[in-house]
């Protein structure tokens, strides 16, 4: 590992974080000048993420699993930058280690993962590292990319509104995935059990041609992005246009 001190560059950051409170932590950590980080601003939703990233151009964003429009909008956000193929680099910002959530990271075009619980050193180490072009992840999570390689596919979507595919009891488990339950607690909220709950789960990856419960929640974006607006909707519409 380099020491701090050896990163000449100057990093322009951009933070969109889970609530004003953790951006505001974020930017006092990197007030002193000698730790090279200018903060170019800080947002909590993810469509002012991109908004921001577009009128600033910062050399680094972090970008928070869980932002205001749910727990795992950051990685839209990630997507979004990466479609957009901005030179801005990626570091998404974790609260758990799951192996699932880390290799999703890296395919939405994260460069660095860091950790919640980890020190603001490390931070500004991870920060400066992806600025000069490296990736950055400890021995552990580095050996789950490799070993994911082999196993895990891109993100696909088999076909547009396939939630209406889904039975009562799976679009349940579905909606709970995505407002970021774990199987434990979905199990407690729908009094099922934990085995249970991950049959439905398999059962619901085969149906829309998903494996992880990331590009579950981004297939139910992109299903609700792409969704025909009901007629009475277009009728009215077009009466209020002149």
């Amino acid at each position: 590992m380099r020491k701090a001190q050896q990163w000449s560059a100057h990093v322009r950051l951009l933070i969109a974080e889970s609530n004003e409170m953790n951006c505001q932590l974020v930017k006092n950590a990197f007030r002193p000048k000698h730790k090279r980080v200018t903060v170019v601003g800080s947002v909590v939703r993810g469509i002012e993420a991109l908004q921001l990233l577009k009128e600033t151009r910062p050399d680094v964003a972090i970008i928070s699993a869980q932002l205001q429009e749910g727990a795992l909008e950051g990685y839209r956000v990630l997507r979004q930058m990466h479609k957009t193929h901005t030179r801005t680099r990626a570091i998404m910002l974790l609260n758990s280690r799951d192996r699932e959530l880390v290799i999703d990271a890296f395919r939405c075009g994260a460069r660095g993962v860091i950790f919640r619980d980890e020190a603001i050193e490390i931070l500004g180490k991870c920060i400066h590292a992806v600025n000069h072009g490296q990736v950055w992840a400890d021995s552990e999570n580095m050996r789950t990319l490799v070993d994911a390689l082999a196993e895990t596919m891109p993100l696909r979507f088999r076909e547009t509104r396939g939630i209406e595919r889904l039975s009562k009891r799976e679009a349940e488990v579905v909606r709970l995935v995505a407002e970021g339950l774990s199987n434990k607690e979905i199990s407690r909220q729908l009094r099922l059990s934990e085995h249970t709950v991950r049959n439905y789960l398999f059962h619901v990856f085969d149906k829309l041609g998903v494996s992880t419960r990331v590009e579950l929640v981004l297939y139910c974006l992109h299903d609700r992005q792409t969704a025909t607006p009901p007629p009475e909707t277009e009728q009215s519409d077009r009466a209020a246009t002149p």
